[in-house]
């Protein structure tokens, strides 16, 4: 269980990161929306995987046990 949580916890925070990326590379190059969605629901997107991928890393720190 614990290898899954932290297996999802870093691909969601990798995925996060790549979509906060994207949107503000695109917006950097002056762009508003990427193929129907506008660039600040892209980027609350990012923030909310990376949230995410934090709070299951976090987990899986706080269920060790040494």
């Amino acid at each position: 269980m614990d290898r899954m949580m932290l297996l999802a916890g870093r691909a969601l925070g990798l995925m996060g990161f790549a979509a906060c990326a994207i949107a503000i590379i695109a917006r950097v190059a002056g762009n508003f929306w990427i193929r129907g969605f506008e660039l600040g629901s892209l980027l609350q997107v990012g923030i909310a995987g990376i949230a995410a991928g934090c709070f299951l890393l976090l987990w899986v720190l706080t269920q060790r046990r040494n």
